[in-house]
């Protein structure tokens, strides 16, 4: 009978997680989005979800703290004041940063001010809210579990040895988020929660679909480096393959032995 929290379920891995948690009926699954009603007609158009009656959708932004707190008071209600488990899933993937190096990106000076900001605001700021207020509920739960979707582009030795240079503004966002994370594993470990960031590997959520033929080219020299990293990489898996393997990591992860760490979705530093 384990409790559910995760954010950014309408599509891509959130909705792969929605899936593949609200298989055991006993089974309490809340998703938090920005667009209840699109998500709610979504679900109910869905053959093997809309049946489901463990599956609770509720409105909450990221970068709205009202809507976050609010959400919270409405999980609270649905779970008798606790959870289990808190999956901070939702992010933004900028595209303006997704394809260039760094240095590309210097003669754009607005842009690059304000992508940061906004992936600061929803792939930090907003996780550090919603770690704050769900606290409460995952301090009374049973499995004490707290896990933020990262991205082995946050990796600094595996940026390093094989030159990974596209999404750098992306990445440092996720790196910030896994610092914080750790953290907060460092203050709460003691009362027996697992704070953890998991990479997710490579999911297929339809990121490159409006790219360019040059920056389709930049795609496929990342890809020449992931194939150099990981030669049995045989492309993205399904958010529902994804989102099992990370539930998987989950699962086998303890405060006492991987607390405030970075993982993949093997359960090791293997990104691909």
């Amino acid at each position: 009978m384990a409790s559910y929290v995760v954010t950014g379920v309408s599509k891509g891995l959130g909705y792969g997680f929605l899936t593949v948690l609200s298989r055991d009926p006993s089974s309490t699954v809340i998703g938090i989005v920005r667009n209840k009603p699109a998500t709610l007609q979504k679900i109910s158009e869905d053959a093997e979800l809309k049946d489901r009656s463990n599956i609770h959708i509720l409105e909450g932004d990221m970068t709205e703290y009202a809507t976050l707190k609010k959400a919270a008071a409405e999980a609270a209600e649905i779970t008798g004041g606790k959870v289990d488990y808190l999956i901070a899933n939702a992010g933004l993937v900028s595209l303006f940063d997704a394809y260039d190096p760094i240095g590309a990106l210097g003669d754009r000076p607005e842009e690059v001010d304000q992508t940061l900001k906004t992936l600061y605001n929803v792939n930090v700021i907003g996780n550090v809210h919603l770690y704050h207020l769900f606290m409460p509920m995952i301090l009374k739960g049973n499995a004490k579990k707290v896990v933020v979707i990262s991205s082995g582009f946050a990796d600094a030795e595996f940026t390093n040895k094989y030159d990974v240079e596209p999404g750098s503004l992306y990445a440092s966002s996720k790196a910030a988020m896994n610092m914080i994370t750790a953290k907060f594993s460092a203050q709460y470990k003691k009362d027996g929660v697992l704070f953890l960031s998991v990479c997710p590997g490579v999911v297929d959520v339809g990121h490159y679909k409006d790219a360019t033929p040059a920056q389709m080219q930049n795609v496929g020299a990342l890809m020449t480096k992931f194939l150099e990293y990981a030669p049995h990489f045989k492309g993205p898996d399904t958010p529902v393959q994804s989102a099992e393997a990370v539930k998987s990591v989950w699962e086998n992860a303890t405060f006492e032995k991987e607390g405030g760490d970075f993982l993949s979705h093997f359960g090791n530093k293997q990104w691909l």
